[in-house]
């Protein structure tokens, strides 16, 4: 069967196949694997490990085996995978040497923030301390965070695009910002393990994306208005659309996140996302017309809270700098390339 997905991820073995060969024979340690990130860090592994022949394996830490054994078997029962079973802030620590860990762990689901703030913040910090002390004892030499732009706090309306030295940070005293103030923590525990242990610590504070995998029943905006569209329904908009996103595509995503495993500088965070920027509500209507036929687009103004300098982009100089990454799948590619494949799997 031909992976839908192919060419995504020859996209993605092109622009890192040179940075592999310290993997040949090793085996990756990755929390998060069956979410939308760790389904992307799967693929491509696959794909990679596969058509460069590496000899490497994956360890994926999963809550759930067997229910990501039904919903993506091809990746849960490839044989270069193993799934191990436990929760990130408890889980056994499995035998042997693995010189990569990328911690992926921990859904920015904006109802768990809500509704179990204490949850949310325990689950970003004892998970990340969890697979720090895992790491330092098992022969790490390479570890990912995949932090978010959270960390920064409200970016204020004077920044059109957060740098990685923005000093901003999410309030204290609200209980929303556990999110937030929990992935700050997580870089801090990380920059103490790579002082302590000598573990190169790279950390990637990731934006907003657009691809296959992406929950469409979440709070992602790109990800509802995909569903609606694809169902034949009318994009909802909260607030007035004027609150500024971008979106990188998955397969970029893919690329960037290895890259700054293998080259990213340690003790660095790295902003991971596009600095392109759209309006919600320009969002909206060009996801509107890329179905047939069309769907339109309604605003909900009771959410004016929604309207109010809600703006989120990152600054990607540093890594575009330093590490040589771009966008190379333009927006409206990346979400026609969603479509698409939704489409392929309800087919």
């Amino acid at each position: 069967m031909v992976n839908p997905l192919a060419e995504d991820l020859d996209h993605i073995l092109d622009k890192t196949t040179d940075l592999w060969d310290e993997v040949r024979g090793q085996t990756i340690f990755i929390t998060g694997g069956t979410g939308f990130f760790g389904c992307w860090l799967l693929e491509s592994f696959i794909w990679i490990n596969d058509h460069l022949n590496l000899g490497a394996s994956a360890v994926v830490l999963t809550r759930n085996p067997n229910a990501f054994k039904s919903r993506v078997p091809h990746l849960a029962l490839h044989p270069s995978i193993r799934l191990l079973e436990g929760d990130v802030r408890s889980f056994s620590f499995p035998k042997g040497s693995y010189p990569f860990v990328i911690h992926a762990a921990t859904d920015a689901s904006a109802s768990l923030n809500e509704e179990d703030p204490l949850l949310m913040f325990d689950t970003v910090v004892n998970g990340t301390r969890r697979v720090l002390e895992f790491a330092s004892s098992h022969g790490a030499r390479k570890f990912l965070l995949t932090s978010s732009g959270a960390v920064y706090g409200k970016q204020p309306a004077t920044i059109t695009h957060i740098p990685e030295d923005y000093m901003g940070a999410p309030d204290p005293l609200d209980p929303n910002s556990a999110y937030g103030e929990g992935k700050r923590a997580a870089e801090l525990l990380c920059s103490i393990y790579a002082k302590t242990f000598g573990i190169e610590m790279k950390i990637a504070r990731c934006f907003a994306f657009v691809g296959p995998y992406l929950p469409l029943d979440s709070h992602f905006a790109i990800g509802n208005f995909i569903r609606n569209a694809i169902m034949n329904k009318p994009i909802v908009v909260k607030g007035d659309g004027s609150p500024l996103r971008s979106y990188l595509y998955a397969a970029d995503l893919a690329v960037w996140l290895w890259t700054i495993l293998f080259l990213g500088k340690s003790g660095r965070a790295y902003n991971v996302g596009s600095s392109e920027i759209i309006a919600i509500a320009e969002l909206a209507k060009d996801i509107s017309q890329k179905v047939s036929p069309k769907v339109t687009v309604k605003f909900d103004q009771a959410d004016t809270i929604l309207s109010r300098n809600n703006n989120f982009i990152p600054s990607t100089a540093k890594a575009e700098k330093e590490l040589n990454l771009r966008v190379l799948i333009n927006r409206s590619d990346g979400i026609n390339k969603t479509i698409n494949w939704r489409k392929i799997g309800e087919d």
